[in-house]
């Protein structure tokens, strides 16, 4: 019964732990697509971030100097996916995955540049790491409590506010956004920048909270299921947040089982277990969980009618 107890009390820590990223991606990730711009470049904002944060932390020494320039590098990509898609009104998802190819190459050549360690930062340590607030050594930094509370705040932004009444109305109708005086483009701009300084955040976690430092591709397709749980939540945040936990738990889950020897079928294939939130993912977005309907504007750049 004990090691039953320990097992899940531990699977939850876990789950906390590795959700964290993914809610803070998928909230960020949620503005710009409210806003009526796909955000598949989640993925690259979320790594470029994570290497700027272990740099700037292995530089200074100091991992808040590595969160604000994690925040720095996602909000720049951001204004670049903004530029391509709003400004020059360039097809969304093809800047979207330029940004991840340019994040993917970017980080490795400064990587191997600043540090020549193969891609990698130096291992960091100390004050180069967020600490834990209330568990030592339990991995409960600031940005953990900042995700919980991320979830909340987006839904009273997006349902309770002027800014979220005129977010949802021009993913919706941006001609009747314009009609009423207001710009599409400076709203779908701010959705970009409020996208990238979550991404910055998320990304910060993987390298200088979760881990200790930066490796080559650290997201691991995180930012892909941040997109696959904004699908799944329908584009609303609390069921969002709830698709997160899932997918959290089920990484949580194939860390625990790693090992493990299951009586009847033996030990559990290691990559069996990796699969599993992409397999998850796969298997929501092919219609086990209902038709999701994205906003109507969404992918579609706006022209303005003279």
């Amino acid at each position: 019964m004990d090691e039953a107890l320990t097992f899940f009390l531990l699977t939850l820590a876990s789950m906390a732990r590795v959700a964290t990223p993914l809610v803070l991606c998928a909230m960020g990730g949620l503005f710009a697509e409210k806003s009526g711009i796909v955000d598949i470049g989640l993925e690259g904002k979320m790594l470029m971030a994570a290497f700027f944060a272990a740099a700037s932390a292995a530089v200074t020494g100091s991992a808040w100097a590595g969160v604000g320039a994690a925040i720095l590098a996602a909000v720049a990509l951001a204004v670049l996916h903004g530029l391509a898609c709003i400004t020059y009104r360039g097809n969304q998802v093809v800047s979207g995955v330029a940004i991840n190819i340019l994040a993917a190459g970017l980080t490795v050549v400064l990587g191997t540049a600043w540090f020549a360690r193969g891609g990698q930062t130096p291992p960091l340590t100390g004050s180069q790491r967020l600490p834990s607030l209330f568990l030592p050594n339990a991995g409960d930094n600031i940005l953990v409590y900042a995700a919980l509370l991320s979830v909340p705040l987006t839904w009273w932004i997006v349902e309770r506010t002027r800014f979220g009444l005129r977010l949802r109305a021009v993913g919706e109708m941006p001609f009747a956004v314009d009609a009423a005086g207001i710009s599409v483009a400076w709203l779908r701009y701010r959705a970009m920048l409020i996208c990238g300084l979550f991404a910055g955040l998320a990304g910060a976690y993987l390298s200088i909270g979760q881990n200790a430092g930066f490796s080559r591709d650290m997201t691991a397709g995180q930012g892909f299921i941040a997109l696959a749980a904004i699908i799944f939540g329908k584009w609303r945040p609390l069921p969002t947040f709830g698709a997160c936990l899932i997918f959290g738990l089920l990484d949580a889950m194939a860390i625990r089982l790693q090992g493990v020897r299951v009586p009847g079928l033996g030990e559990v294939p290691v990559q069996l277990i990796l699969a599993m939130p992409y397999l998850l993912a796969v298997f929501l977005l092919a219609g086990f969980i209902g038709r999701a309907v994205a906003p109507k504007a969404s992918g579609v750049p706006y022209v303005k009618e003279h």
